[in-house]
């Protein structure tokens, strides 16, 4: 089993990057551009871009920001090694910052591969450097297809518009509660199980009668 997971959002409670955003730009720009995203008239990647060109923080200054301003689940370092118990891999996907992914899940003490963008933290407005070409700034979806070609059963575990397309190609979904990945299931007939806590999917995919 390969288990799929966004971080922001989803391993979080808020979602870092517009945690950030928010906080550079004031919540009408944030919304105004998120209302673009939603419309369709721009693209996630596009989105991602110009919201990182609002940002002036230095790489030392957005972790401390964040540090005060986002939790890692509690129950994810918990969720990691028992997965790893069941012989399963654990692989976060993001469309966020890469650097800033990997410092709190250290801190969170959980070690797993990360594939993310990234950025430079240029003080006068970020510059993001893109994982792939794809328009959601990362293409989830593909590293999903690959692990089935591989022959892997997939899980996915998400939030946001992002997760939508790898979410559909996985096996089996998880949606954060609430959130737009949630919606987006439920409205196209889509199996999904929603959860609040990693404690919940531990449940779910390695309990005894999970497993049985």
């Amino acid at each position: 089993m390969v288990v799929f997971v966004d971080f922001d959002g989803t391993i979080t409670d808020v979602d870092t990057f517009d945690a950030l955003v928010r906080d550079a730009s004031g919540e009408d720009v944030w919304r105004e551009l998120d209302q673009e995203l939603v419309a369709g008239r721009i693209s996630l990647r596009e989105t991602l871009r110009r919201q990182a060109l609002l940002v002036h923080r230095t790489r030392e200054q957005a972790l401390a920001f964040l540090e005060k301003t986002a939790t890692v689940d509690p129950a994810f370092a918990a969720f990691v090694a028992v997965a790893r118990g069941y012989g399963a891999e654990v692989i976060v996907l993001s469309s966020g910052v890469g650097s800033i992914i990997r410092t709190a899940l250290e801190r969170a003490g959980v070690d797993v591969p990360v594939f993310a963008n990234d950025v430079d933290f240029d003080p006068s407005g970020w510059t993001l450097t893109f994982i792939d070409d794809s328009s959601n700034g990362h293409d989830k979806a593909a590293r999903v297809r690959n692990a089935k070609a591989a022959g892997g059963s997939t899980v996915y575990i998400g939030d946001g518009i992002s997760d939508f397309e790898a979410a559909l190609v996985a096996d089996r979904r998880f949606a954060k509660k609430d959130r737009a990945l949630e919606r987006y299931c439920r409205e196209r007939g889509v199996a999904c199980t929603s959860f609040s806590s990693f404690a919940h999917i531990e449940r779910a995919l390695f309990s005894a009668s999970a497993t049985a």
